[in-house]
């Protein structure tokens, strides 16, 4: 089935409402709710991250091997894969205002729960249902983008949320360490779970799905907002059924899959294995260690709020929405793959944190691409297919995570230790890097997978104001 496409077209831009036509200048809700979204993000990844920090401790404590442990982390994936089509979908029906309370509240009280577990079986749980919990967080952050900006502008806000969240994981190391040690691994937890209440009960007292139902919106801004798009196409209120055969013959809803496995694959790495392996593999003390992983993951937030304005900017100067969008993701995974090849041939621990922080900044420089392109080719079902989506970033975390535990503690088991032991694993994400590259290159976003007359005819190769 082939699917709707607009050829490239010369820039065009479509003026703001001047103030004699509504009144006086836009207003700046829609600044506010991206600064909900990205406190959101910035406390769901402080939360899901502060466990890798955590984990020497608890494996010391609870007697948990390599392998034990990649099950512990892959009890969050598995679930969080089974509940995103779910809980995105349920977004599309009810709206986000009231999910997204949901997934907070529930994820906030796992997060505590984390600190009671007792034994290997009880952490898996805990672990699981926290996933449970937080799966549908970000399609439903990438709806309420959708019917809060055009798409022309979109990719810079999905970059602000994005980079808050790595923003959370950046914090994470420099915010668990110090608690680890003044009150120990469990109560740590308890501490962080009380900023996730907090946002939620702001969030649903202020928030609207609808701008035109937000009562500091003006008309100025709600048309902004609704760009050249019609009434009905900025409606994300999913009212049909989702037309799965498109979906199964969508080239770009399974490259973007297969592109998000890869991209958190990475991001495990980064933020659940490096801080352990700065310790075991490169002996580095506790502040050392949260040093350089904040780096790292603070390398990756940079990017995507630089990724976001560069993809904006580069759809507007060339008039090409593909590459506007696919050209710096093909970039930023060639430095993935050189920045990991080139840390472990360096034995400066210094020098071969930095060479892993320019992967993680390659890794991430694509993450605003990927959000805009998934968000527009989803349409109208844009909670259920990004969580389709973004559910297979879970089944790139559960690999990555299988294939650490295992191949650290075979090596171990056959006599390797320190760098030896480590190293080898590295290799295998550079390769996943450079595939990668190859699949960015065949994404074309300006395909969308509903049907020509159904489908979202926002802005292909154009650009607006």
């Amino acid at each position: 089935m082939s699917q709707p496409i607009e050829p490239d077209r010369p820039e065009t831009t479509v003026p703001a409402p001047s103030m004699a036509e509504t009144g006086g200048p836009p207003s700046r809700v829609r600044y506010v709710v991206v600064a909900f979204l990205a406190l959101m993000t910035f406390v769901l990844y402080l939360d899901r991250n502060c466990i890798g920090l955590a984990a020497t401790d608890i494996q010391k404590e609870l007697k948990l091997s390599k392998w034990d442990w990649s099950i512990v982390l892959n009890a969050f994936a598995l679930s969080y894969a089974l509940f995103e089509i779910p809980t995105g979908g349920w977004g599309d029906r009810v709206g986000s205002r009231r999910v997204l309370t949901r997934i907070v509240v529930w994820w906030s009280l796992f997060t505590a729960l984390t600190g009671a577990a007792g034994g290997f079986a009880a952490l898996v749980a805990i672990r699981f249902l926290f996933g449970a919990g937080e799966a549908g967080a970000l399609p439903n952050a990438a709806r309420v983008l959708r019917e809060w900006y055009p798409d022309s502008a979109r990719a810079r806000a999905q970059g602000v949320v994005s980079a808050a969240m790595l923003l959370g994981g950046a914090a994470a190391p420099i915010a668990t360490q110090p608690l680890l040690d003044l009150v120990g691994w469990r109560w740590t937890f308890v501490i962080f779970a009380g900023c996730g209440v907090a946002w939620a009960v702001a969030f649903y007292l202020w928030f609207r799905d609808d701008p035109a139902r937000h009562p500091w919106t003006n008309e100025a801004e709600r048309r902004l907002i609704q760009g050249d798009a019609k009434p009905e196409e900025r409606d994300t209120m999913a009212h049909g059924p989702i037309p799965w055969r498109a979906v199964a013959k969508s080239r770009n809803i399974w490259l973007l899959s297969a592109l998000i496995a890869l991209s958190s694959g990475m991001y495990e790495l980064y933020s659940q294995w490096y801080p352990s392996y700065l310790q075991s593999a490169r002996g580095a003390s506790g502040d050392v260690k949260k040093n350089l992983a904040s780096l790292v993951l603070g390398a990756g937030a940079v990017a995507t709020i630089f990724g976001g304005w560069l993809s904006d900017r580069l759809v507007r100067q060339t008039g090409n929405y593909r590459w506007g969008r696919t050209g710096q993701a093909v970039f930023g995974y060639v430095l993935a793959a050189g920045g990991i090849l080139a840390s472990v041939r360096i034995d400066s621990i210094n020098q071969a944190a930095y060479c892993v922080m320019v992967s993680a900044f390659g890794v991430q420089l694509a993450l605003p691409c990927w959000w805009s392109s998934a968000t527009r080719i989803s349409g109208r079902h844009v909670g259920a297919l990004f969580g389709l989506m973004n559910m297979f970033g879970s089944v790139g975390r559960i690999a990555a995570n299988s294939w650490m535990g295992y191949l650290v503690d075979w090596r171990e088991k056959h006599g390797f230790t320190g760098r030896a032991m480590w190293d080898p694993a590295f290799y295998s994400f550079a390769i996943a890097a450079l595939a990668g590259m190859v699949l960015w290159a065949l994404v074309d976003p300006r395909h969308v997978v509903e049907d020509p007359e159904k489908a979202d005819s926002g802005p292909a190769d154009r650009d607006l104001a």
